[in-house]
């Protein structure tokens, strides 16, 4: 599942090394299956934002904890000052709104009359009846909140990034390491894995305390950052509660692409395509992907469609995301701007102090000194005075 802010962590370091910042988002996930048992669909690439991590990178696949590091940005051509991740929340289920129109769906195939299965009469499989046998077992209380799968995910992605930026997440700088993330549950539960994933990187084999026990301290919540859009008037008004601000995508639910899926669907399954819309076809859709990613199964609704179907609905769900959060409306953009402010705020702070150290280490060197110990740098405050000595022979 990509895509989508939700969680921030910062890390900072002793003078030279500098700062870490990591801005978290959202994911999920439940049982977890060996390699090579592992199920797949066609479908896959278009799920977007409800993909599996490892089908959109399947180099996590032989080793997830092991990190992958861009030869251009090797240990020893590249000094590591600042780190910035704006990283989506783990696997998760289904929110309660689209468990509901899964019910919906699965009331309408239990509810089909014996006259209504012309597939049957005429001798052939069934999809319709495999899908009215298949458990529907989301429950409303799992409403969008994070699976193992999930935490998983998440102390995995701690780990990489532990291993690949061993200066910035050593043990004695987890105090300075900031974690924020808004008060989503599954955003909450996503950042107190990742530390426990960090835990893990620290404390081998030793099972983590409370998150609020943690030497990192617990994830902090902030949603006026993270949920910026819940926090502008304007984009509420002109777009949240805009009744016509999707009107685009109301109008291609309607349209012939979805129409004719509508009808092959309707004739699959033997409902009436009265019964049906497109926001049920959607459910349906995503439903194979949420059974792939929980509970690595490749469920009856994967088949129901085919990849020109699912070009179809990538494009409906990126038609809604292009009018509420892209470029649809010059206001999308301009709510993140208290984000993105917040994280170039860092990157230039951290620059100049890095800067600074340089200019200040040349200056010394120049004049026959070295430094040979500094006192460690709170994060957000200027350098301590250096204790310096004399260079023989300078």
């Amino acid at each position: 599942m990509l895509r989508g802010p939700c969680r921030i962590f910062r890390v900072s370091v002793a003078p030279v090394a500098a700062l870490a910042v990591a801005l978290v988002s959202s994911l999920s996930r439940c049982s977890l299956l060996e390699p090579e048992d592992r199920v797949v669909s066609p479908l896959s690439p278009y799920f977007g934002t409800k993909t599996r991590y490892e089908d959109a990178n399947p180099g996590l696949l032989p080793d997830p904890e092991a990190p992958r590091r861009d030869p251009q940005l090797l240990e020893e051509t590249c000094t590591p000052v600042q780190l910035v991740a704006l990283i989506r929340h783990g696997t998760r289920y289904p929110t309660t709104k689209q468990i509901r129109k899964l019910r919906q769906l699965h009331g309408l195939l239990q509810a089909r009359g014996p006259g209504d299965d012309r597939t049957r009469a005429a001798g052939g499989g069934d999809l319709g009846a495999a899908l009215a046998d298949w458990p529907l077992w989301y429950a409303d209380w799992m409403d969008g909140q994070l699976v193992e799968k999930g935490r998983q995910d998440m102390r995995q992605l701690a780990l990489r990034l532990a291993s690949l930026f061993p200066v910035l997440f050593s043990r004695e700088n987890c105090g300075r390491l900031q974690l924020v993330t808004s008060s989503k549950h599954r955003c909450v539960d996503s950042g107190a894995a990742f530390l426990q994933g960090l835990w893990q990187h620290y404390h081998p084999g030793l099972p983590p305390p409370d998150v609020a026990d943690m030497e990192c301290g617990p994830p902090r919540i902030n949603d006026k950052l993270m949920r910026f859009f819940d926090h502008c008037e304007k984009f509420l008004t002109q777009v949240e509660r805009n009744a016509t601000a999707l009107y685009h995508v109301e109008a291609f639910k309607t349209g012939p692409e979805m129409q004719n899926i509508l009808k092959k669907v309707a004739g699959i399954l033997q409902v009436p395509v009265n019964n049906l819309n497109a926001d049920l076809i959607q459910v349906a859709f995503f439903t194979c992907s949420f059974d792939l990613a929980i509970k690595g199964v490749k469920s009856p609704w994967c088949d129901v469609f085919d990849i020109d179907d699912a070009k179809v609905l990538e494009y409906l769900n990126d038609l809604k995301q292009y009018w509420k959060r892209g470029y649809g409306y010059t206001i999308n953009s301009q709510s993140s701007c208290t984000l993105f402010q917040d994280i170039f705020q860092h990157l230039d702070k951290a620059v100049e102090q890095k800067q600074s150290q340089d200019r200040i280490a040349n200056l010394l060197t120049q004049r026959g000194y070295i430094k040979l110990k500094c006192n460690k740098l709170p994060l957000h405050q200027p350098l301590p005075p250096c204790r310096l000595g004399k260079v023989q022979g300078f």
